[in-house]
């Protein structure tokens, strides 16, 4: 098993280029069961998650190539529409097969999804939404076994509260679905705002991309001309890069970013003392010797991301004074306090509310890794503590991240991948 081993302070500085969005490309790789050609998706990260769906998408029947940056999938092959449990208990987007197996084949098999344990992300969203839309659903040896024999019916659906994976799942069902779905709380982040755009360049009507309300016209089971596109950036990656140089006081430019798509992670870092220099595709952070505290409360987008939280939890403890950091959506996505404490961390956790206290100084422990950005937290802290920090268990990092330690080893960092 690999760890990461890092002495802390070192200077950063140059540039590190952003790979495409890991959120951003499930989703699109999940779409090409809809399509009747071969598929090419460009700007892909090399992370642990991509493998896994394409090996899904292979055990059903698709074929596809990786290299580089480039996947070409050709999904028109698929005959197997049973998605099983030893590939999806690794990974939650595995559900994502579900919206378009079912629209295209008229019924499907997927496991019950495993994947971070950062608190529940119950899939009734999806199962309740499908049902509207004219499904069969059951839940048997713990399998989603999903029929709609006529077809996916149009009708208007109303999430109780936002889902992302739900939002995609649904827009997908939609897009070869007979009649026309409208979605209400609907999802904005910009994940699924491409995944909308990739679908109406592919010839589904899709009205209000962007909103909350989505206005879907199905092409009643016709499949899809999908054209090559390219994944937009990871904006979580983007984050976690700007406060690695927050953290360490060091300027750092990040390019292949999408600056309007970090706009919350933006404006708390300049309530830090940050300032920024910004162009089309590039952020250039100024960082501050005298972090000011910050009180964050992670939300849907355009709010805080949850998926930042970890990276600002750690930045905290070098700001002067008392943070507060307050995880509105999963309940149990503070593992990566006591891993922090055991550095030094002053951190009061009550609950779903965390009150940080700096600045500290940190020191390198042996820590482990819990969940894929608790890693990055752990990472950011070794990068400013006395001494050597061991951080296990990165197949964590590795589910997201496109050869971190690599990007980080190019700024200065003195960072390495060891055998365990």
């Amino acid at each position: 098993m690999d760890y990461l081993k890092i002495n802390g302070h070192s200077k950063l500085h140059g540039e590190i280029k952003i790979s495409g969005a890991k959120n951003a490309s499930l989703p699109l790789i999940a779409l090409t069961i809809l399509a009747q050609n071969e598929v090419i998706l460009n700007n892909i990260p090399h992370v642990a998650d991509i493998k896994t769906l394409l090996k899904l998408l292979g055990n059903l029947g698709a074929s596809y190539s990786l290299e580089d940056e480039t996947i070409k999938i050709d999904a028109s092959t698929i005959t197997n529409t049973t998605a099983t449990y030893d590939i999806v208990r690794t990974m939650r987007a595995s559900i994502l097969v579900l919206g378009p197996l079912l629209t295209r084949f008229g019924h499907c098999e997927v496991s019950l999804p495993g994947g971070c344990a950062i608190g529940q992300r119950p899939i009734d969203l999806h199962l309740k939404a499908l049902e509207q839309m004219g499904a069969k659903i059951e839940i048997e040896a713990g399998y989603v076994k999903a029929t709609a024999p006529n077809g996916l019916r149009g009708t208007t659906i109303i999430f109780d509260k936002i889902t992302v994976t739900g939002t995609a799942n649904i827009v997908m069902a939609a897009a070869l679905a007979h009649g026309e779905t409208n979605i209400i709380n609907a999802a904005r982040e910009p994940e699924v705002v491409q995944l909308c755009e990739v679908l109406a360049e592919s010839g589904v009507n899709i009205e209000g991309i962007g909103t909350a309300n989505l206005k879907i016209t199905g092409t009643q089971g016709k499949l899809l001309h999908v054209n090559p596109f390219d994944v937009i950036p990871d904006r979580i990656e983007a984050g976690t890069y700007l406060c690695a140089g927050a953290i360490s006081n060091s300027e750092l430019t990040i390019t292949n970013a999408e600056p309007n798509h970090l706009e919350s992670v933006i404006a708390k870092l300049e309530e830090m003392g940050c300032s920024f220099k910004i162009d089309n595709t590039s952020i250039t952070i100024i960082p501050t010797q005298n972090l000011k505290p910050v009180k964050i409360v992670t939300q849907e987008y355009p709010g805080f991301p949850t998926d930042m939280q970890a990276q600002f939890l750690a930045l905290a403890t070098q700001a002067q004074g008392a943070s507060v950091i307050e995880e509105k959506l999963f309940e149990n996505r503070f593992m990566h306090v006591s891993e922090l404490q055991r550095m030094g961390a002053n951190i009061v956790l009550n609950g779903n509310v965390a009150t940080v206290t700096g600045k500290t100084d940190l020191s390198g422990a042996d820590v482990m890794a819990t969940d894929l950005r608790a890693s990055s937290a752990l990472v950011l802290a070794a990068l400013i503590a006395n001494g050597e920090t061991n951080v296990h268990r990165i197949y964590h990092l590795d589910r997201g991240y496109d050869r971190l330690e690599e990007k980080l080893q190019k700024v200065g960092a003195d960072i390495q991948r060891l055998k365990e």
